[in-house]
């Protein structure tokens, strides 16, 4: 930013900023200034020309497009100048005795043939400035009380006296104080008068405030304000008015009361918010005033010049910082009112103002003014008469020594102009003439040179026309090298060394230089490897030159007339590559052999030897071990310390010097093997892994112990395969994934540094553990009628195929009355006809070889029971008969369930039951008929069923008659009735999932009482998954297909009239025990029944 005093002397200008890379087209830096009027101000314009071939066209313009150079004259000047040292273009724009008319935006334009770069700036252009200016912000001007003091808001210049505003206003009478407040810029003239009155009036002393409210409080629209005041009692109602108007509780006005204040804070101040406060307290009252502060409206976007030819439409268009804002409008000082919308008319576009002028006239130049309350901008109209057809010939390319003319018709041939060459008048002489013959206007230069080149124009006189040309000269390009059209020699260069070529060249414009490797342009301008171009020559530099700089090198230089070339071989010679890293054999107790290879790249120079270093591995000091270079390949090194580390390294020497080092060689040790393992074992054989287990050497040595290799070998075979990866430094050693019957052998060694032990050998069987897996089924009693067909297949696992035996009660089987079949995975025990013989404890025994496993297997084979002994006929009475028994002998090799009672009419001899499953071996057949004669018989029942005959009582008893008229006895009827009470109880199960099963319980009770069945506590009436059956007093609940769900704890509930009884168990659904031989062969009834019986 310039700034000049008033009718000050021209101050120089501010330099652009620093010149950017090369490689692009710099924007002109141009600063915006504020000017004086009358001063004088440059503008300076810093262009980089290290890239460009020739001198870049610059041109200045005012608002839009108005081209200054056909400005140029007694208030504007155009300079150029070139800095050859530095390479740079510097362009100067000069305002003479600037006025309020030069005020606006200006821009600079920099263009070459193939680059464009442009920079903007403005010019404000200033009258006499305000001594004072008045500053009001929400919180400066206030002190801690909250009092508005205006002497705090009134700021003075630097450069004019102290004046104390509130003693001019204090003297003065009242009708100069607005021309005092324009004076000394005060704008908030009301609260400075509101002010200047509580200063005259002198105060009451006021009872009901301690503090009262200040004069007058400001604050910017949109803030938030409080208003306080302090009361003599903390205990007092205040009243908040506005002009006169009690104000309410609301979101904006908010009453707090903190002790002896009382605050009133008003949110989001707006326009509506400026006026008088109070606050009342009883009868006093405290008055203040509120100012809200709009901020001032700033022109963001200027407006810019325009040039147009009459008739055409205007529109000037600025933008300032608020929607809707009011802004002025002058022309040459003079207001454009409303009253002129048939001319102008006025647009409003949210944050955008529009001046409009439809079809414009001569009258309508001049400089246009938008005004707002934060600010000013001018612009400039120029109205042109369209001149008529111009023709301008097109831009000449030349080269030396030929002529170039330009030629400009215009439509009247009394309309005169000059000719401009880069904004500058062009001056005849005995080489460049000037010509006007009728409409034709001639510019001729002769001998055409470089400075010729230029941009040329011609400005009709009284005319706002700037018609350009450009003149190019061209010349070929050439490279100048003493071994072009030879082969060149190759130049040479040693590694880490600097190499500089210069290459001179030649031509107009200056030719593009362009520096090629393998068809890889080099554009690099700065670092290790570079290219440096200048008007005359060239330069590539290589710094610490390397061996991937080798190869060919193309230097191309090329303007628009045509180009050249030239190659240039480069070769890098360097020290060589290191070796790789040397390899340690034959190692004895003090010496080994060391063995490398040559470099991979000798630095383009012979390899005349080597040099061998060895160090201990815990040493950083290495040890030279030959004096003169080695010729061959191999070295034997001696004299070394038994058990200590060592590490060799080599080097390769050439003409250039010597390699680096190369890596280091495996660490090794001068020392013998250790000993073999001790007490190499198998632990533990499967059908594919092998358990091995060893214990370190007795002698291990200096040189530690590395660890162990372990490998095996098949019998009859001589190929050891390694059974781990690489070294193992445990005692054991698992193996896997071995074939299943091979027979292996199994050694493991110990290394170290110095080599491998002597080994152990062991020989094994790889072999599955043989074992049987039983079904669940047979792990309880197996339960077989005679007559039926016993088929068990046991599974099994074991490989190789193991040998399978069976035997009963501890004696092999007799292959004629049971048969064995065997295969690879299973075993079948058949018999085709069960006998009572079969029953037995049955043993099959897998082995291989010393491995072994056996399972024992229960058969109970069962018929059916023979008839009760010993029945007779105990006593009779009434209509009663008493039996008793005594158990069968033969109970069918099963336990007896029950006994089956029946009577048969002596006349009839058909018989009736009785009873059935009847426990006990006496009975009382009731309900006997008078005057008939019963035989009773007896059958006996087990898991087979009733025996196949039945004992009968020998003599028949015979129920007497009595008298034809009986009489019955008088008696008091027995009341048998009795609440449920369970006999039997449930009992606690485990079951296995899927599998059905029975829950069961026995009660009794008068009358017959009513069942409920719960689980959990939750009725299962309606569960279609549960069956209920209650047969005799034996209560059974049956669930289908158990599921984990289904355990838990369930009740069974019984009720009569006469009470209730319950009972619970609980349901584990993980195994079911089974506690009865035969479960399995048992109907469904037969299940629940004899469940209920135990």
């Amino acid at each position: 930013l310039y700034s000049f005093a008033e009718k000050s002397e021209p101050v120089a200008p501010a330099e652009a900023s620093p010149a950017p890379p090369a490689s692009e087209l710099p924007a002109p830096p141009v600063e915006s200034n504020q000017n004086p009027e009358g001063g004088n101000i440059t503008f300076t314009a810093v262009v980089a020309g290290e890239s460009l071939l020739k001198k870049p066209s610059v041109k200045w313009f005012k608002g839009k497009w108005m081209d200054l150079a056909s400005k140029v004259g007694k208030h504007l000047q155009l300079h150029d100048n070139y800095d050859r040292n530095n390479k740079v273009y510097t362009f100067e724009m000069e305002i003479i005795e600037a006025n309020m008319t030069f005020a606006g935006g200006y821009r600079c334009e920099v263009s070459t043939k193939d680059k464009f770069d442009s920079s903007s700036f403005n010019l404000i252009v200033n009258g006499k400035m305000n001594s004072f200016f008045l500053l009001l912000h929400s919180t400066e001007g206030l002190d801690e009380s909250g009092e508005l003091n205006f002497s705090a808001l009134l700021k003075k210049s630097d450069s004019q006296p102290d004046v104390d505003v509130w003693e001019i206003l204090r003297k003065a009478p009242p009708s100069e104080y607005e021309k005092i407040a324009f004076q000394y810029g005060i704008t908030d003239l009301r609260g400075m008068l509101k002010r200047l009155k509580r200063i005259k009036k002198e105060e009451k002393k006021s009872t009901a405030f301690l503090k009262k409210l200040d004069p007058a409080y400001q604050v910017d629209k949109g803030q938030k304000i409080k208003l306080m005041v302090e009361v003599a009692n903390p205990d007092a109602d205040v009243k908040w008015l506005k002009n006169g108007q009690e104000i309410q509780v609301s979101g904006r006005y908010i009453f707090e009361a903190i002790g002896n204040k009382r605050i009133l804070t008003i949110n989001h101040c707006s326009l509506a918010d400026d006026a008088a406060y109070e606050c009342v307290v009883g009868e006093e009252k405290s008055f203040t005033e509120l100012f809200v502060k709009e901020p001032p409206i700033l022109i963001t976007h200027p407006l810019e010049d325009q040039m147009v030819m009459v008739g055409e439409r205007v529109e000037f268009e600025c933008e300032v910082s608020e929607e809707g804002a009011t802004v002025k409008w002058e022309k040459d000082g003079v207001e454009l009112t409303r009253e002129e919308t048939f001319k102008y008319r006025f647009k409003k576009d949210g944050k955008k103002q529009y001046l409009i002028i439809n079809e414009s006239t001569k009258e309508d130049s001049g400089h246009y003014t938008v005004k707002t309350n934060g600010g000013v901008s001018v612009a400039e109209l120029i109205l042109s008469v369209l001149l008529g057809p111009l023709m301008l010939i097109a831009d000449l390319t030349v080269k030396a020594r030929d002529q170039a003319v330009f030629k400009c018709e215009v439509s009247d041939e009394n309309v005169k102009g000059i000719w401009l060459k880069n904004g500058k008048e062009v001056v005849p002489d005995e080489r460049i003439k000037i010509s006007h013959i009728g409409r034709i206007h001639k510019l001729t230069i002769e001998d055409v040179t470089p400075d010729d080149e230029a941009d040329y124009s011609f400005i009709p006189q009284g005319f706002a026309y700037n018609l350009s040309a450009k003149l190019q000269f061209l010349e070929p390009p050439k490279i100048h090298l003493d071994c072009l059209g030879q082969s060149p020699d190759t130049i040479v260069v040693v590694a880490g060394n600097k190499l500089r070529l210069d290459v001179p060249i030649s031509g107009d414009p200056t030719p593009t230089v362009i520096w090629q490797k393998v068809n890889k342009v080099l554009f690099e301008s700065e670092g290790r490897v570079r290219v440096e171009k200048h008007e005359d020559h060239c330069v590539f530099i290589i710094e610490g030159a390397e061996k991937e700089d080798e190869g060919v090198y193309r230097v191309i230089v090329k303007n628009p007339v045509g180009e050249d070339k030239a190659d240039i071989t480069v070769k890098v010679i360097d020290v060589p590559d290191p070796p790789e890293a040397p390899k340690i054999s034959n190692i004895g107790e003090d010496y080994c052999t060391v063995q490398w290879q040559p470099p991979t790249y000798d630095g383009g120079q012979p390899v005349l030897g080597y040099i061998l270093e060895r160090k201990k591995k815990k040493s950083y000091r290495w040890m030279r071990l030959n004096f003169d270079l080695l010729k061959e390949l191999t070295y034997e090194a001696k004299r070394m310390i038994e058990g200590v580390v060592y590490e060799m390294r080599i080097y390769a020497v050439n003409s250039i010097g010597m390699s680096r080092p190369s890596p280091a060689s495996q660490p090794f040790m001068p020392i013998a093997p250790p000993s073999e393992p001790t007490h190499f074992t198998v632990e533990d054989v499967s059908d594919t892994t092998v358990a091995l287990k060893w214990r370190p050497p007795e002698r291990i040595g200096a040189g530690g112990l590395d660890g162990y290799i372990v490998e095996y070998c098949k019998d009859g075979s001589t190929e050891w395969t390694p059974a781990l990866p690489g070294l193992t430094e445990r005692t054991s050693a698992l193996i896997k994934d071995l074939v299943t019957g091979d027979k292996l052998y199994f050694r493991v060694k110990a290394i170290n540094l110095a080599g491998e032990s002597f080994v152990l050998t062991y020989y094994c069987l790889i072999a599955e553990r043989p074992k049987i897996w039983l079904p669940r089924h047979l792990r309880q009693t197996l339960v077989k009628k005679v007559g039926e067909t016993i088929n068990i297949m046991i599974p099994f696992q074991g490989k190789p195929r193991p040998k399978i035996s069976w035997t009963k009660d501890g004696q092999a089987l007799d292959s004629k009355d049971v048969g064995i079949r065997n295969s690879n995975t299973d075993t079948i025990l058949f018999i085709r006809k069960a006998e009572l013989h079969h029953s037995g404890a049955y043993e099959v025994t897998l082995q291989i070889e010393n491995m072994t496993d056996s399972v024992a297997i229960t058969i109970q084979i069962i018929d059916k029971p023979g008839p009760p002994q010993s029945i007779k006929l105990a006593d009779v009475w009434g209509f009663n008969a008493a039996l008793e028994w005594t158990p069968p002998q033969d109970d069918g090799n099963a336990q007896i369930l029950g006994y089956t009672v029946q009577k048969a009419d002596k006349k009839t001899m058909e018989w009736y039951t009785v009873y059935d499953h009847y426990r006990r071996t006496n009975c009382v057949v009731s309900d006997l008929i008078m005057g008939n004669e019963y035989f009773f018989r007896v059958f006996s029942e087990n898991l087979c069923g009733l025996s196949e005959t039945a004992a009968t009582t020998k003599n028949p008893a015979y129920i007497q008659k009595t008298g034809t008229t009986y009489k019955p006895p008088s008696y008091k009827e027995h009341d048998f009735s009795e609440p449920p009470k369970f006999t039997h109880p449930l009992v606690n199960r485990s079951v296995i999932a899927g599998y059905n099963t029975t829950l069961s319980c026995a009660v009794r009770g008068i009358p017959k009482p009513k069942i409920f069945w719960y689980k959990n506590k939750v009725d299962l009436s309606g569960d279609a998954k549960y069956r209920m059956f209650s047969k005799q007093g034996v209560l059974t609940l049956e669930i289908r297909k158990p599921s984990p769900f289904d355990g838990g704890f369930y009740t069974c509930k019984a009720v009569n009239e006469c009470g209730e009884a319950e009972i619970e168990c609980r349901l584990d659904e993980n195994y079911m025990h089974l506690s009865t031989p035969g479960w399995s062969c048992l109907p469904p009834g037969a299940q629940s029944l004899l469940q209920a019986l135990t």
